[in-house]
């Protein structure tokens, strides 16, 4: 009862701050975009000086194009509003002191930071679905159809991708009392993440990989990740659990 009375909370809040309408328009954009600039960078070419001539040796874009275009932006904006929207998540709740208030009630720590971690994967998941099924339907407009079951596998993949850094991050804002400092923390762990996962073989089984995985399915490829996802899910419930036993013990 205390997780869904906190969940209630923390998704009004999400509607009434605009953050679930920016991050809808934002993924929703470049869903949108994806297989239109995939489609049309050709043409967009032969406008600048000299470009009819690079435009020759472009290749004719295809359905590969767009679906590439849409896992790039998806990966890319989906880490950047994981990290802005979870920085201030528990943090900005401390400083203000309204996580005191709440608290009191009683409100279980446990049902505080979970309903905050649900909440987002709510958003999240609600954005994805839209943007993919404006991704795909414009595709089909401008390409062909693609197939819908790998079409869900490689967004199901993006979301857990995108969960890990929302995990990493509340874990760092549970942390510390300033948005700022939480942000900067999580932003060193991605680079951290980032650096592993350029070490030949080690980026096979970290949650990176759960992009390249997508990619594959979407190209007919069966072979799978299973270790990185393992360590993918590992990773945010570890996250959650670092975060919940250092939030118990803290004076707010």
């Amino acid at each position: 009862m205390s997780l869904f009375v906190a969940f209630r909370k923390e998704w009004m809040e999400l509607i009434r701050t605009y953050r679930l309408l920016i991050v809808a328009i934002v993924l929703v954009f470049f869903g949108l975009t994806s297989p239109l600039l995939a489609k049309f960078t050709p043409e967009i070419i032969t406008l600048i000086p000299g470009g009819a001539e690079i435009s020759k040796v472009i290749p004719t874009p295809t359905v590969w194009d767009a679906v590439a275009q849409y896992v790039k932006n998806m990966a890319q904006f989906g880490i950047i509003l994981a990290l802005l929207l979870t920085m201030g998540a528990v943090a900005l709740e401390k400083d203000k002191g309204t996580a005191a208030m709440i608290l009191v009630k009683p409100m279980p720590r446990g049902a505080f930071l979970g309903a905050k971690f649900l909440a987002l994967a709510s958003m999240f998941a609600i954005c994805l679905i839209a943007a993919g099924l404006a991704c795909y339907y414009y595709t089909l407009l401008l390409f062909e159809a693609m197939d819908i079951v790998r079409w869900l596998w490689l967004n199901a993949l993006l979301f857990l991708y995108v969960m890990v850094y929302v995990a990493l991050t509340l874990f760092c804002s549970s942390l510390t009392k300033s948005q700022a400092a939480a942000g900067g923390v999580a932003l060193g762990l991605m680079v951290v993440l980032g650096l592993v996962g350029a070490i030949p073989g080690l980026g096979n089984y970290l949650p990176g990989e759960m992009i390249a995985w997508g990619t594959r399915i979407m190209q007919g490829d069966t072979s799978t990740s299973w270790t990185a996802l393992g360590i993918s899910l590992g990773l945010i419930l570890v996250s959650l659990l670092a975060a919940w036993l250092v939030f118990k013990k803290q004076e707010l």
